[in-house]
Formats: C-alpha cells, structure tokens, sequence
C-alpha cells in the first residue's frame, strides 16, 4: 500500500533545526515508510502518536489515518518521549 505524507507544523519546525545532512537522511527514511511502511517502525504503546520510526539518534512520531501518514514531530531519542 503506498501512502501520502503529511507534515504537522510542529515537525516542520524540528526540522530546521537538525543539520541539513541528517535531515536529508531522515526524509530519504520517511520517504521509504510511505511504501508499505518499510523501515524500522514500532507501534509504541500508550503513547500519542501511535508510532515511531527510528532513524539513528532520531525519533519520527507518526500517525497512519487510512491512507495517509501524519508526521507530528522529529526528535532526538532523549527528547522524544517527553
């Protein structure tokens, strides 16, 4: 199943302030969970949102609402679950 990616503000404004590097490898990763949600993903118990991809030392916390993936925030690992 191919889904779209929609990104929340509060994940755009993560994005700006990790280096242009990483985030190129993050969004190559996220780009790879709209196809069938490949990648190291894990469905996180109560927590919201309802999942997480792992890139690295970085967090991508999701949500899946039919066909679409919802970014809501990227963060380090020790910021993530907070």
């Amino acid at each position: 199943m191919k889904y779209t990616i929609e990104f929340k503000p509060r994940a755009v404004k993560d994005c700006r302030r990790i280096d242009k590097k990483l985030a190129r490898i993050i969004f190559f990763k996220i780009e790879s969970l709209s196809n069938n949600l490949q990648g190291d993903v894990k469905k996180l118990a109560d927590f919201t949102p309802e999942y997480r991809l792992r890139v690295g030392d970085y967090r991508v916390l999701f949500e899946i609402e039919e066909d679409k993936i919802i970014i809501y925030r990227i963060r380090h690992r020790k910021e993530a679950y907070i």
